[in-house]
């Protein structure tokens, strides 16, 4: 990390920037410099820093303003940030550090304490950025971006969203006939079609369970249109497996048919779990009614069901058969029913 480090040095003075410069090139790390502070912060959103030397005072924007935009950059603010001053009242340094500064060198800078300093933040940074890859791997990038921007709380909100439920029919079958690295691979061809057509329509895949998943439109992002955006995964994950059967039947292996749920209204969205272990999820009367409908798929023999609050979000260009009124399980009221045929 030491030999390869970038580092942007902040400074409206010349000679200062033109000296720990110097330094820093001696102890193996990169050079770049920017003469006030808008400067930097087009630097920084332009190119990968691994650390800021941030001057407090400078013309035009000083060092306080620009670390105002860089902690309220989702992207920026987990670039460590220095500052570098001849300001060495109490104050200015608590100012500092409360606005997200990694730690504070005084003027004139002593070349000891800032190796220490400067090799200090950057094995922090590494750290951080290797929590941030881990988090990556085992989430999804929204529920990432929303644990970054937010923080981890256990707790929810009701937000309003559509949820989908979709599984693999007689999967039990299939995979009790064939070896079980052919059902691995089964479902691991299965989950990339899936994730590609959800994923693609701004959906986001919540759950993995056995042959079915579980995908969120609307958290933990907003989602506009997000009923239109379902319905068209929907289609999309269907048309794939039909292509899919395709390289199936030519293998001479068993097709496969899949059904899915959509219903949309107010879900509890947020971490469940323990401090140790916990997922963002999403509970409620509308997750639950997607997935007896995409139960339901078997019974009516349709391939994807819709409530009735996701078809009023629906336009004109899709095709829907009106299934009347369903009773359903967990429902005291008939659940009136809609089947997604396709695109006009």
């Amino acid at each position: 990390m030491t030999q390869q480090s970038h580092i942007l040095v902040v400074d409206d003075n010349k000679m200062n920037r033109l000296l720990l410069a110097r330094g820093l090139e001696q102890q193996g790390h990169r050079v770049s410099f920017a003469e006030n502070g808008r400067q930097a912060l087009e630097m920084l959103r332009g190119q990968t820093f691994d650390l800021v030397l941030l001057d407090v005072l400078m013309p035009e924007m000083d060092g306080y303003q620009v670390l105002r935009e860089l902690t309220s950059d989702t992207e920026l603010k987990n670039v460590p940030v220095v500052m570098v001053s001849a300001v060495s009242e109490l104050d200015s340094v608590v100012q500092c550090i409360e606005l997200g500064a990694e730690d504070y060198l005084p003027k004139p800078i002593n070349p000891v304490l800032l190796k220490a300093r400067i090799s200090s933040s950057l094995e922090k940074k590494r750290l951080r950025d290797q929590q941030r890859e881990l988090i990556r791997k085992f989430a999804t990038k929204e529920v990432a971006e929303d644990l970054e921007a937010s923080g981890f709380a256990l707790g929810g909100k009701f937000i309003p969203a559509t949820v989908m439920f979709s599984d693999i029919r007689g999967f039990t079958t299939i995979s009790e006939s064939q070896p079980p690295e052919d059902t691995i691979e089964l479902l691991n061809d299965y989950y990339t079609l899936m994730m590609d057509a959800i994923n693609g329509e701004e959906g986001v895949v919540n759950q993995i369970v056995g042959d079915g998943l579980m995908a969120i439109f609307g958290a933990p992002r907003p989602c506009a249109d997000r009923r239109q955006h379902a319905a068209l995964a929907a289609l999309q994950m269907i048309e794939l497996i039909e292509q899919y059967n395709l390289e199936r039947t030519a293998l001479k292996r068993t097709p496969i048919k899949i059904g899915v749920g959509i219903a949309s209204g107010d879900v509890i969205a947020g971490y469940t779990g323990t401090q140790r272990r916990a997922t963002y999820t999403c509970v409620g009367d509308t997750v639950n009614l997607a997935a007896r409908l995409e139960s339901h798929t078997k019974v009516i023999g349709q391939p994807i069901l819709i409530d009735e609050a996701t078809q009023e979000g629906l336009g004109p260009e899709f095709t829907l058969q009106d299934q009347g009124e369903v009773e359903i399980k967990g429902k005291q009221k008939p659940v009136h029913v809609f089947s997604v045929q396709g695109l006009a």
